[in-house]
């Protein structure tokens, strides 16, 4: 159900074709998203630490992701559930309740929820330094004032696996 590239067999070519470019769009679309003035943002980042290359990075998503298998998210539950990097696309499901929220991204390709594809490759490519052994989601749904010390055990759980860095998929 997932598309999920195979490993190292997953050419360049594929990647490039999974990302929409103003060559792909209508003529009139494409030119006015190229006239669009962009930000110059001359100031340094605001985060400190080691470079991206260096840096263990985590996905914590507000996608109400579970494993097969485990307590799926229930009503607005504060809680967490642990994502191991080695899941399987067809064992990770989507628990989130809201009926404003689309499935159809995370059916066609969980990276648009849970990108742990992309950060495998960027970890290849040495563009960050490794990828985290767990990751973790949050139902979104949830008052974050019920979230607070479910959030507080997670950070102590990611600096426990020396992650400096995480993905914060919207969802």
């Amino acid at each position: 159900m997932h598309s999920r590239p195979d490993g190292p067999a997953h050419s360049d070519h594929a990647k490039r074709d999974a990302v929409t470019r103003l060559s792909d769009l209508p003529p009139d679309q494409a030119k006015r998203l190229a006239e669009l003035e962009c930000p110059d943002f001359k100031a340094r980042p605001w985060v400190t630490g080691p470079a991206l290359s260096q840096r263990r990075i985590a996905i914590v998503t507000s996608a109400g992701l579970v494993v097969r298998g485990e307590n799926p998210f229930r009503g607005r539950d504060p809680d967490y559930r642990a994502i191991p990097s080695t899941v399987a696309t067809g064992d990770l499901l989507c628990s989130h309740i809201s009926i404003n929220f689309d499935r159809t991204g995370f059916q066609e390709d969980w990276n648009v929820v849970f990108p742990l594809d992309r950060l495998n490759e960027l970890a290849a490519e040495g563009t960050i330094g490794s990828v985290a052994t767990m990751h973790y989601s949050f139902m979104g749904a949830t008052d974050p004032v019920h979230m607070e010390p479910h959030a507080r055990e997670l950070a102590g759980r990611l600096k426990g696996d020396a992650v400096d860095a995480v993905i914060l998929p919207p969802v």
